[in-house]
């Protein structure tokens, strides 16, 4: 979720993160982070990111942050299965990544941005 302002409302954070905020806690499909407090409205977003170990930088030149995704445990991703991505390979023909299932795998990526 990109921020221009680190309070938002419920909603948007809702809308933003997929996170529904409940008595019980932040609740996503069926994992619920326990809160140590109602977040409120407007949200206190360094605050709540915290709470729910959520990763937020900054890009204090233009006044930008980001939040997320989600780490429970501790992990980046929330699954370690990747897609099934089909590339041309060297000699141009179809290389699906599937094929290398059950080994371990590197996928590097880049862009020029």
């Amino acid at each position: 979720m990109l921020l221009n302002d680190l309070t938002v409302d419920r909603a948007s954070f809702e809308a933003g993160t997929g996170w529904q905020l409940k008595p019980e806690g932040a609740c996503k499909g069926e994992v619920c982070v326990p809160l140590k407090a109602d977040p409120g409205d407007p949200i206190d977003v360094p605050a709540l990111a915290a709470q729910m170990g959520l990763p937020l930088v900054a890009e204090a030149a233009h006044s930008l942050w980001a939040l997320g995704p989600e780490s429970i445990g501790g992990r980046a991703l929330t699954t370690a299965e990747a897609p099934d991505l089909v590339l041309p390979d060297l000699n141009g023909q179809a290389f699906r990544l599937s094929s290398l299932k059950g080994q371990k795998v590197l996928v590097y990526a880049w862009a020029p941005y």
